[in-house]
């Protein structure tokens, strides 16, 4: 398998530090507010990654953070007067269930940022002994990284210290140099009492940057191979998360992989644009939590998306007619397991994860199994159905896959349709037999006006949603 290396600028073949082992962290996110689809994206397209590295047939470590303690909690804390713990919890437990609905794997580990302090001390007391950080002298209880002591800084993101603007973090008189950010922030009147932890430099909280490279040592050790988030975090926070560990001493990651932004319009979705849409708002809209995933993998994960309504029906409707293919094939032959991914799919999925050109191998061999149910070729329809469940797997959107049975809006509807759809067929199968054509005729008419069509196989009525056909 091949990856693009944001730290390199090109793509390198993936050879992980342990044979046979993969370690990828992947920053989670900061949980002020419930996530927009935006958000989604990342997980959908690191749970891809993650399970081409098992399909590879790697025992994958997969660690995936949740940032708890941020300065926009804290504001959201004092503008509620709740607990920003509260605050953060109610987001994460409906951070869980998007994941779940989108049939994100749970990572191996998902540790929380306030959960980690003591290992944020140790970090930041080695860079302090080792002269890359100092607590500033004006009593504030702050800690910087002091940005002039790594000569290394900036190269992940390909920028030149000297164009770099002050880090925002932090009164400049408290600073050496402008552009040194935080690694602790000691305790202050406007912020709650509970966000503060005793340390060596006074009662404060971390920093943003300081959490995720603790908790990646902490979970992976002081070297891992994939790194993982998106392009708007390159810098400030993975260029910053790089220099302090390296400066520790720490190798860190050794592959930087970075995925594109969901856009609305022309700005990125955001929270605090206000401009987001959630998962709630895409089912309300009538689309599924798997069409919304096949939609996020449609494009090349570093490919930006520019989210439009139309779009994302389209991709509903091409998804749907891939869950038209297995429902026929089910129908005709029985389940099949998942066999051989075709050799189309392999090659684009090695190709730095090229999901486009893999969805496009996978119609192909979708077309083809339709053929063969055309021909009544069930060997070959057989054939077909395994690989089309194989490449599905390994995208996460197999219509067979008991997961979306638990997705609201997902298949798991598909149990409650059945029941209604089945008990009007049998209305309009009693008609037939009573030669009452005119009732039977109406049954399939009102089924067709809800969406539903109804096909007459050698095998009984079928019935599928009208863009599944």
């Amino acid at each position: 398998m091949r990856l693009f290396d944001t730290a390199t600028r090109q793509v390198r073949d993936f050879v992980p530090r342990v044979p046979g082992q993969a370690s990828v962290y992947l920053c989670g996110l900061t949980v002020q507010s419930g996530p927009h689809i935006g958000h989604l994206r990342s997980g959908v397209n690191y749970d891809v990654l993650r399970r081409w590295l098992l399909h590879a047939g790697y025992d994958v470590v997969f660690v995936r953070n949740i940032t708890d303690i941020d300065d926009k909690i804290l504001a959201k804390s004092v503008e509620q007067g709740r607990p920003f713990w509260s605050i953060a919890y109610a987001n994460e437990v409906t951070l869980a269930a998007a994941y779940r609905a989108l049939n994100v794997l749970a990572p191996t580990y998902e540790p929380r940022a306030t959960g980690h302090v003591p290992e944020m001390h140790e970090l930041i007391t080695e860079l302090i002994e080792r002269g890359n950080a100092y607590p500033s002298n004006d009593g504030s209880g702050d800690v910087y990284f002091s940005v002039g002591s790594f000569a290394e800084y900036g190269a992940l993101s390909g920028q030149r210290p000297d164009d770099m603007l002050a880090a925002p973090d932090g009164p400049e008189r408290a600073k050496r140099d402008p552009r040194d950010f935080a690694l602790w922030k000691g305790a202050k009147t406007t912020e709650p009492d509970d966000a503060e932890w005793p340390s060596p430099w006074g009662r404060g909280r971390p920093g943003w940057h300081i959490e995720c490279s603790a908790m990646a040592k902490r979970y992976l050790g002081a070297e891992f191979d994939i790194h993982g988030g998106g392009l708007d975090l390159v810098f400030p926070h993975h260029e910053n998360e790089q220099a302090q560990s390296r400066a520790a001493g720490l190798a860190f990651a050794r592959f930087w992989v970075h995925h594109g932004l969901l856009n609305l319009g022309e700005a990125k979705m955001s929270k605090s644009l206000g401009n987001v849409i959630d998962l709630e708002s895409v089912v309300e809209h009538g689309i599924r939590p798997v069409d919304l995933r096949y939609y996020m993998l449609a494009p090349h994960y570093r490919a930006r998306i520019d989210f439009s309504w139309g779009a994302l029906e389209e991709a509903a409707t091409a998804y749907r007619r891939i869950e038209g293919f297995v429902q026929r094939a089910v129908e005709l032959v029985g389940v099949v397991e998942p066999t051989a991914l075709c050799a189309d799919f392999t090659a684009a999925m090695d190709d730095d994860l090229n999901t486009s050109a893999a969805l496009a191998a996978l119609h192909e061999v979708v077309r083809e199994g339709n053929t063969a149910l055309a021909a009544g070729n069930d060997k070959a329809a057989a054939g077909a159905l395994g690989s089309v469940r194989a490449m599905l797997g390994v995208l996460g959107i197999d219509p067979l896959d008991p997961a979306w049975a638990d997705s609201k809006g997902g298949s798991g509807m598909r149990s409650t349709v059945d029941a209604l759809v089945a008990l009007a067929l049998e209305q309009r199968t009693a008609a037939r037999e009573r030669k009452d054509w005119a009732a039977a005729d109406a049954v399939r008419d009102q089924l067709k006006q809800a969406g539903v069509v109804v096909e007459d196989t050698p095998h009984g009525p079928r019935w599928t949603i009208g863009s599944e056909l």
